[in-house]
């Protein structure tokens, strides 16, 4: 990873924070509220806010393209093989309350993305942008970033375990309180 300035990490983090407000615009009236069953299985782990405003949608014939600031990423030395990739590899993305997935929910995906959902209601858009900005340039990319190594640890809870309920709200805000994102 290239070392960057601070004025540099901000413009990233402004690109990431803008285009998430705009998929989850473009998306949110595309998408539907988790179903009955859906909602049965995420109760105990998440709070009714996120469950509430939560909205899903399935794309089987399309999928994102990468958003247009990562060819300036480029010009920066970032190198695009590090670099989320919309258009291959990713299962879901989650933009604050609206969860894209390029295959359909099992319930471990949609436990992750809503973990996601937990972390945005905490921090915020531009927080999170900035925190996924920072986790990915000081981790080497995606599997380094602490907002995903949250929501991996828990997902991965989730499944070992699903009759074992726990506050997911509770797990984030610890990881924020100890700075670990």
């Amino acid at each position: 990873m290239p070392d960057l300035l601070p004025q540099h990490i901000a413009w990233v983090a402004d690109q990431v924070a803008a285009y998430i407000e705009q998929q989850r615009k473009k998306y949110r009236s595309q998408a539907v509220p988790l179903s009955p069953e859906q909602r049965d299985t995420m109760q105990p782990f998440f709070p009714a806010a996120v469950l509430d405003s939560a909205r899903l949608l399935t794309f089987t014939d399309h999928r994102l393209p990468n958003p247009d600031f990562y060819s300036t990423l480029a010009a920066m030395g970032i190198q695009s093989k590090y670099l989320p990739d919309f258009s291959a590899g990713m299962a879901a993305v989650t933009f604050q309350d609206v969860v894209i997935s390029y295959e359909p929910f099992t319930d471990q995906l949609l436990f992750h993305e809503l973990v996601h959902a937990v972390q945005y209601q905490k921090l915020g858009v531009d927080e999170f942008a900035e925190r996924y900005v920072q986790g990915f340039l000081e981790g080497g990319g995606y599997d380094g970033i602490p907002l995903e190594i949250n929501a991996y640890e828990l997902d991965a809870r989730f499944a070992k375990n699903p009759g074992k309920h726990f506050s997911v709200e509770s797990e984030v805000q610890n990881w924020i309180k100890l700075g670990k994102f």
